[in-house]
C-alpha cells in the first residue's frame, strides 16, 4: 500500500510562523512535524510516499528530498498556488498512487496511531474499505471542536447524530473509486465525497482512543512541542 502526505495547505491559523515555513516543516519535539509522519511510515512498513505542496513547496522537498533517509521513496505532487482542497489534491496525485486502497496522512495532525495495522486491517477485509468508498480513523471531540464530524453505527459511519458524535482524525485508508468524479486539477473539498460515500453505505470507520493532537495553531504547536520534549 502506498500512503499520501496532505502538506500543501497555507496555514493560516499559523501565521506568522506559516509566513516563510510550510507549516510540515515547523519544528515539534526537535524536528518538523513532517518528520514525525515519515518516521511512523518507515517503521509501519511503508516504502513509497506522495507529499503534495503548494505553499512554498520548493522548501518541503528541498528539506525532505527522496526519502531514502527514512529507507522511503518520495514523490511529490505540486498544486497551484492556492491549492486544491483536499479531494482535488488527492486526485491530482491519483497517478501517482496506484490502483488499490491508500492511506491518507494529514499533514498537520499529530497522531501516534499505529498506521501499519491500522491500514492492514483495512485492506484484509474488503468490507472495511468498499470500492468507492474509504475507513476512516475517528477520535473524540477535541474542545475546539466539540460538535464532531459524524457518528458510527459498529464500523459503518453514519451522519452526526445526538451526544454519539466523533471527530475525523485526518487519517484514512480509501479507494482510487472515491475520487472518479472528481477532475483532476479542480478544487474539491472532501466533505462531499464523504457525505456522499454514508449515503451509499460505502463509509467505514473505527475510534482511536490514543493521542491525537490537531497541530491547527501556534498555541496547539507550541504545547505538543513541550509534552514531546519532556516525554
Amino acid at each position: 500500500m502506498q500512503a499520501m502526505i496532505l502538506a500543501a495547505g497555507r496555514g493560516e491559523r499559523m501565521r506568522p510562523l506559516t509566513d516563510h515555513t510550510p507549516k510540515p516543516l515547523l519544528p515539534v519535539g526537535g524536528k518538523p512535524l513532517i518528520v514525525w509522519h515519515l518516521e511512523k511510515l518507515a517503521a509501519a512498513g511503508f516504502r513509497e510516499v506522495v507529499i503534495n505542496h503548494a505553499h512554498l513547496g520548493e522548501k518541503i522537498e528541498a528539506a525532505l528530498g527522496d526519502g531514502s533517509k527514512w529507507g522511503l521513496t518520495i514523490t511529490y505532487s505540486p498544486e497551484p498556488q492556492g491549492a486544491l482542497e483536499t479531494a482535488g489534491g488527492i486526485a491530482l496525485a491519483l497517478p501517482q498512487l496506484g490502483d488499490g486502497p491508500f492511506l491518507v496522512v494529514n499533514g498537520d495532525v499529530f497522531c501516534d496511531v499505529d498506521l501499519g495495522q491500522f491500514s492492514r486491517s483495512t485492506v484484509n477485509n474488503g468490507e472495511k474499505c468498499p470500492p468507492g468508498g474509504a475507513r476512516l480513523l475517528l477520535v473524540a471531540n477535541p474542545a475546539h471542536h466539540t460538535a464532531g464530524d459524524f457518528s458510527l453505527d459498529g464500523d459503518r459511519v453514519v451522519a452526526a447524530s445526538g451526544e454519539q458524535t466523533l471527530t475525523y482524525a485526518g487519517i484514512g485508508v480509501f479507494s482510487p473509486g472515491m475520487f472518479a468524479a472528481v477532475a483532476s486539477g479542480q478544487p474539491m473539498k472532501l466533505r462531499p465525497l464523504l457525505d456522499a460515500a454514508i449515503a451509499a453505505g460505502t463509509l467505514a470507520g473505527e475510534r482511536y482512543a490514543g493521542r491525537w493532537v490537531d497541530v491547527g495553531t501556534p498555541q496547539r504547536l507550541a504545547e505538543l512541542d513541550q509534552e514531546l520534549r519532556t516525554a
